[in-house]
């Protein structure tokens, strides 16, 4: 099928950036045993589907290119269905899915090229199935990886697993138990992918509030913050997915301190009603959350945050509902995040009384947006005759307020944008999520604040 020594490959990478760095982490270690990496499925002699089973739109999504691949899977192109879809479900997926070569689960990422080269030439009815129930995978600093991202930013990935007991929530039994990288492994990858040119360091697990408490270090966090804004260098720092209960004093500190830490929260809520939260398992109360964003920003003034709601949940009254429209009104959150509850087998919430029908779940995510809209327009707004320093994507920016792929931009006006560098920018205009602005343009290439 092809001129390569070896089965060329075509990976689809579904889901969230933690997934990302997993197909990173697999075609690294493809390149590194000789094979091809190819964009179009149709010059692939194996394909991987690396999907994503958190809810039922990322599964239907997973199923859906799972059926695509599999329509030109056969005796002269395999198939293999790797990530968080298949190591909950290998079972029926080997079952309805006859067309797949090999299921596999996290444990198998860094063994990629050894399930390839199991699968071929492989007749078997069977799909190969490589998919362990305690999932104990850690990358370190040593692995090959494929950056996926623009080169300017990437995903690092400092833990895996969760120990959270959240009712509504599949990802210990997918993941496994919360265990992290050591600082000092962390530090070298970081060192590796800027000197690669990465301009934007996200740092990412399921939870990185929770960073180093396995290995009983209360405060890993904001050492690991410390050590990398002391690497040399013109980069941005940038804290995703936090816990509301992992938040301290010292990590308020840490990115008060340090500037190449974005002054970015992302602290996902899930919900604002005390007996809601409660059937969440999630902690803290109403009271406490409160309490931590006014500490953050007495601390941080010019911090922005970005929080994520789950509507719909099982019991949810109108009134609970209607505390949560209330507490977003007060708390004039910069970017939100908000989805329907997912009925998840094998989570406590799965289980319970009064799950919520589908209109009433799909109205209230509506009103939710409606008046996330009107708030995210009038803080924009805000910053319209502002100073800032973007980013630089290619025709559009991002400020240290904005992350990528989930956040509003910044739309970049006249001429000498460099994509990967930093500029100082004058916003003239706001939407509901974008920002434009614009720039001197010098000989240089160069662009100075307006």
């Amino acid at each position: 099928m092809n001129a390569y020594p070896k089965p060329a490959i075509h990976l689809i990478s579904l889901g969230c950036a933690k997934n990302l760095v997993d197909s990173e982490v697999m075609l690294g270690a493809l390149l590194k045993a000789g094979h091809a990496i190819v964009n179009d499925p149709s010059e692939a002699d194996v394909i991987i589907v690396n999907t994503c089973g958190f809810i039922d739109r990322a599964r239907k999504e997973s199923i859906d290119a799972i059926l695509r691949a599999g329509q030109s899977a056969g005796q002269q192109r395999k198939m293999i269905i790797a990530g968080c879809l298949a190591q909950r479900y290998a079972r029926e997926l080997a079952a309805e899915i006859p067309e797949a070569s090999a299921i596999i689960g996290v444990n198998e990422v860094p063994r990629i090229h050894e399930i390839v080269a199991e699968i071929r030439g492989s007749e078997s009815g069977r799909p190969l199935n490589r998919v362990s129930r305690r999932p104990s995978y850690l990358y370190d600093f040593r692995v090959p990886r494929l950056q996926l991202t623009p080169s300017h930013y990437a995903y690092l990935k400092i833990a895996e697993g969760c120990d959270h007991p959240c009712a509504f929530c599949s990802i210990p039994v997918i993941r496994g138990r919360y265990r992290s990288r050591t600082v000092d492994d962390v530090v070298r990858e970081a060192r590796a992918l800027l000197r690669q040119g990465v301009r934007e360091l996200l740092l990412i697990s399921q939870d990185t509030t929770c960073y180093g408490r396995d290995l009983g270090q209360l405060d890993a966090l904001p050492a690991l913050l410390r050590r990398l804004d002391a690497v040399e260098g013109d980069f941005w720092i940038r804290l995703l997915y936090t816990h509301p209960a992992h938040w301290t004093p010292a990590l308020i500190e840490a990115m008060k301190e340090h500037r190449k830490v974005c002054r970015y929260v992302d602290i996902p809520l899930q919900h604002a009603h005390d007996d809601v939260l409660k059937r969440m398992r999630r902690t803290p109360g109403l009271d406490g959350m409160r309490d931590l964003l006014r500490d953050i920003r007495a601390a941080i003034p010019e911090v922005s945050v970005r929080t994520a709601f789950i509507v719909g949940f099982p019991g949810e009254t109108a009134a609970q509902f209607r505390t949560l429209l209330d507490f977003v009104e007060e708390q004039q959150f910069d970017h939100l995040g908000a989805f329907e509850y997912s009925r998840e087998e094998d989570t406590p919430a799965g289980r319970m009384t009064g799950q919520i029908p589908p209109k009433i779940r799909r109205e209230r995510l509506a009103r939710l947006m409606a008046l996330q809209q009107t708030i995210s327009a009038r803080r924009l707004a805000s910053r319209v005759g502002q100073k800032m320093r973007v980013l630089v994507d290619g025709k559009t920016g991002r400020t240290e307020f904005q992350a990528p792929e989930v956040d509003g931009h910044v739309i970049l006006k006249g001429c000498g944008w460099k994509t990967g560098q930093f500029a100082n920018v004058c916003v003239k205009q706001a939407g509901v999520y974008d920002l434009v602005a614009v720039g001197d343009c010098h000989p240089a290439g160069v662009l100075s604040i307006c």
